[in-house]
Order: structure tokens, then C-alpha cells, then sequence
């Protein structure tokens, strides 16, 4: 067994009050009062299970403050996405245009355009996302 003491409850009686004092359900107590559930009086659970040291999230969220901080995923996501739909748009009519008559594999350039815009704009999204978070900060 160990011998530190543990955390004392909340719901545990003060030390003042011995288990005698302590009135039951439906009993009076030393003092004369009644318990309230007895009685039939409101309870109030809304702390009920915390212990000491801890605190509710209403209490410390002030909830006309909200931070708007970007959706990294959702920047990344349409970056991709539009430099795949560019980069398609830039190899096909390069790829179409009179310069490219000699190519020998045109899917290859193809497919080195549209990996190069791809990465471009998916960078470019990213650098926006973590403009747009910074900016949410100083707010």
C-alpha cells in the first residue's frame, strides 16, 4: 500500500462533521435540517464528479471570442486540385501547339507539367493557409 494520501473528494464530508452528524435520507441531522432530497428540493448536479482542482470549460472559454483558424486539409486539397486542372490545361495545348511536333513521349511532359503545377499551387495553398492562421491570431 502506499503512504501518500490521495485527493480528496468533493463529495466526501468536511472533516468538521462526523458519519453521526451527517443527516440520511429522510431523517433529521444534529441540527434539525432536513435532507434536501428528501425534501424534495433541487439538486444541483451541474458540479457533481468534479474534484477539486479541476474546472468546467464554461468557466474559462469566453465564447464571444472566436478563433476562425483555416482547415489546413481543405487549403492542401484545392491546391492540388487546381494545379492538376492547370497543369492539364498548360501540357495539352503546349502539347497541341506546333512546337511540340518532335516530342517522342508526349505523356511524359505531360505528366512532368502537371506534377510541377501540382506542387506549385499545393505550396502556394499552404503558404495562404498559414497566412490566413497567423492573421486568426492577431485578432
Amino acid at each position: 500500500m502506499s503512504t501518500s494520501t490521495p485527493d480528496p473528494d468533493v463529495n466526501e464530508t468536511p472533516t468538521g462533521l462526523d458519519a453521526a452528524s451527517t443527516p440520511e435520507a429522510g431523517s433529521t441531522g444534529a441540527a434539525g435540517r432536513t435532507d434536501p432530497e428528501a425534501v424534495g428540493a433541487p439538486r444541483d448536479d451541474a458540479n457533481e464528479g468534479l474534484r477539486g482542482d479541476e474546472v468546467e470549460i464554461e468557466s474559462v472559454i469566453d465564447p464571444t471570442t472566436v478563433r476562425r483558424a483555416p482547415r489546413y486539409k481543405a487549403f492542401f486539397l484545392t491546391g492540388a486540385l487546381a494545379g492538376i486542372v492547370l497543369g492539364l490545361a498548360i501540357g495539352i495545348s503546349w502539347l497541341v501547339s506546333p512546337a511540340a511536333s518532335g516530342v517522342l513521349k508526349p505523356g511524359v511532359y505531360l505528366s512532368v507539367i502537371v506534377l510541377g503545377t501540382t506542387t506549385l499551387t499545393t505550396l502556394v495553398a499552404g503558404a495562404l493557409a498559414i497566412w490566413a492562421d497567423k492573421r486568426s491570431l492577431r485578432r
